[in-house]
């Protein structure tokens, strides 16, 4: 296997493995007693640019093989694919709360979560996934409420604060407290891989303020910028409560690793989609 390209000296995630397949977990996350997981390319059936952990049936792939690879994560993981719930992504802010009747949306049977990002939920036994290939997988978990939230945040998803909307949600809708959840940003794409124009950039500079910018808008080659994504979502989970002790930072980058996690940037949008699932156990 290729060496893993950290972008930071600290490494926050841990590698897990069962049979044959790969993944990564989050420390804190792992201390609220949640189930969690973020997937690699590694343990699955898919072939080609898809090879060979694909979990989305919107990129072209056999619908068999996707449907053996949720079987494979899933039973490496620890959850029952068929009760794991999936939305169609648009890069928006809008989140949905999920419940039993849900069961297998995205995943066995059609559904009608449509224009969603967000996904959270309090009942046990309900697994969330999002979809991502750079973009920012967004881990959420209340322990003292007993809630749980995943997010899927391009750079749309960003400038439109997809993580404080979510914290927001959850306290509306569960009563959670920012103080409480705790936080994680999952493997996606670097600011040294992730070149943007002018107008990436001047959306960031307009939801941003200037000192936060500094962070997260470089300058790049000629009239681009390289953008990080990473420091702005610290910046809007932390201005909405989180507390930074309760807040891990990925340091895998999918653009640096192909040949383990599938990118879009890399792979110049021949490949399929890796995998962000959580869910609060029985």
């Amino acid at each position: 296997m290729t060496p893993i390209k950290y972008a930071k000296q600290i490494r926050t995630t841990h590698m897990q493995e069962k049979d044959g397949v790969l993944f990564f977990t989050f420390p804190g996350l792992e201390q609220t007693g949640v189930l969690h997981g973020f997937s690699t390319r590694i343990g699955g059936v898919s072939q080609g640019d898809l090879a060979s952990m694909n979990l989305d049936f919107h990129r072209g792939d056999d619908i068999q093989a996707v449907m053996e690879n949720h079987r494979r994560f899933a039973k490496a993981v620890g959850y029952d694919e068929n009760h794991l719930v999936a939305s169609d992504q648009v890069h928006s802010n809008r989140i949905y709360k999920v419940t039993e009747k849900d069961w297998g949306k995205g995943i066995t049977r059609e559904s009608d979560i449509s224009s969603i990002d967000g996904l959270m939920t309090n009942v046990p036994e309900t697994p969330l996934m999002i979809f991502s290939a750079d973009c920012v997988p967004l881990f959420f978990s209340d322990p003292v409420h007993k809630v749980v939230g995943l997010a899927h945040s391009g750079w749309r998803g960003t400038t439109a604060g997809i993580g404080a909307c979510m914290i927001h949600k959850m306290e509306q809708e569960y009563g959670s407290r920012p103080g409480d959840i705790r936080c994680a940003i999952g493997p996606s794409i670097c600011q040294n891989c992730y070149e943007v124009g002018g107008e990436v950039a001047e959306a960031f500079r307009d939801a941003f303020p200037q000192e936060a910018c500094r962070d997260i808008i470089k300058p790049g080659r000629g009239e681009k910028y390289q953008l990080d994504l990473w420091a702005a979502n610290r910046y809007i989970l932390l201005t909405a409560g989180i507390k930074e002790e309760h807040l891990e930072i990925t340091d895998l980058c999918t653009c640096c690793n192909p040949a383990l996690l599938f990118s879009h940037r890399a792979s110049k949008g021949k490949r399929g989609n890796l995998g962000a699932v959580i869910m609060l156990p029985e």
